[in-house]
């Protein structure tokens, strides 16, 4: 019976100590977070708590290498763009505007074009068509800046104007003019600056298409030598620089041929050796040299149309001149009226057939030189030795 006793209170102790473990198993259960592991029991100890590292700031992105990024010819007209781009400005032609009801005048833009500096004293080249019939001209220069402008001197034959800015020393850049000696090739680089619309300066490449072109300028006779070129020429590029890949000089941006008005991929120029050899003449003189050998003509060629002739008509001959010492013959009154002077059909190795070919011919040499004039007297082509002079 006591036996019994014991065994029952053994097993009453047991599960006493039972309950307890399982009511403690159960609040620490409680107390963990839902979702959490359990972990064994493990003895209490210090933590040090967890230092982050400080934060480096971004480094700056590697700015792009232009010799990677850009091809050598980009960065050859690139290079010329600011170089030339200072040098090129916009010429507007101003006309006065009559109000009849209010009876004021006002002077409104009626034209405009693009030039060139040609030297540090103000002086700027562009085209005739340019400034012709302009009441009052300004000049706007790359830092925007405007200037009244007055003509110095034009040469409507070859598409050339002079006109003069006053600014002050080192205000303009001027560019380098190409050596006249040195031979242009097809196929040539070529840029052409311009200003149109006094907006911004713009530039648009292309290559030599062909070199000796011939067109008709606004001063009546043809423009020879011409560049062509697949370079775009806007209306309001005229007057600016057409480069070479130096950022030399090689000619003047002048007209497009195109039957819509716009560019056409055909523009042409004004070689920079008919520029180089004009603008001084016109700076020093006011105007472009001409030659002669003392023999009058009828520019407009009148007679010779009337009368079908080929060639150009001698009218007069001057006392004292070249001509005469050489025996040329004007016109004579005859008793059956007047008789027809000496036709002059030549001028060294170029034939002459109207004023057009007379004037490009002389437009080869300089005065001083002699040179040789083929003419028809009498239904018979006969010739004779003249030196050249300046007409004026």
């Amino acid at each position: 019976m006591m036996r019994r006793m014991r065994c029952s209170a053994i097993y009453r102790a047991l599960a006493l100590l039972l309950l307890v473990a399982c009511r403690r198993d159960t609040d620490e259960r409680s107390s963990r977070p839902p979702g959490a592991p359990e972990s064994p029991a493990v003895l209490p100890s210090v933590v040090p708590p967890v230092v982050s590292p400080p934060v480096a700031p971004p480094l700056p992105l590697p700015r792009p290498d232009e010799g990677k990024l850009r091809t050598e010819d980009e960065r050859n007209t690139t290079a010329i763009f600011r170089a030339a781009a200072p040098s090129t400005v916009f010429v507007t032609q101003l006309r006065v505007l009559i109000d009849q009801f209010q009876r004021t005048a006002t002077e409104v833009p009626a034209g405009s074009g693009s030039g060139f500096a040609w030297d540090d004293a103000g002086t700027i080249v562009t085209n005739f068509h340019v400034v012709q019939g302009a009441r009052a001209l300004t000049v706007t220069l790359n830092t925007q800046k405007t200037y009244p402008a007055r003509i110095v001197g034009v040469e409507p034959r070859k598409d050339i104007a002079v006109i003069k800015i006053d600014v002050p020393p080192g205000t303009l850049t001027p560019l380098r003019v190409v050596d006249p000696k040195e031979p242009l090739e097809v196929g040539q680089k070529t840029i052409a600056i311009g200003n149109p619309f006094g907006l911004d300066h713009t530039l648009t490449t292309g290559v030599i298409s062909a070199l000796g072109r011939q067109m008709e300028g606004v001063g009546g006779v043809t423009i020879r030598d011409m560049i062509q070129t697949d370079a775009a020429i806007n209306p309001g590029n005229s007057g600016g620089p057409l480069l070479d890949s130096s950022g030399m000089l090689i000619g003047m941006n002048t007209m497009i041929f195109s039957k819509s008005g716009s560019s056409a991929g055909i523009g042409f120029a004004v070689p920079a050796r008919a520029i180089a050899r004009i603008v001084p003449q016109i700076i020093s003189t006011g105007h472009a040299e001409e030659l002669g050998f003392g023999i009058e003509i009828d520019p407009n060629q009148q007679a010779e149309r009337r009368l079908g002739i080929r060639g150009v008509l001698v009218l007069d001959v001057l006392k004292g001149t070249s001509a005469e010492a050489a025996g040329l013959q004007g016109l004579s009154r005859t008793p059956d009226g007047i008789a027809l002077g000496d036709i002059v059909v030549g001028i060294g190795p170029s034939p002459v057939s109207g004023y057009d070919d007379f004037y490009n011919a002389l437009d080869e040499h300089h005065a001083g030189e002699e040179v040789e004039v083929k003419f028809l007297r009498a239904n018979r082509v006969a010739s004779a030795r003249v030196t050249l002079s300046a007409l004026r």
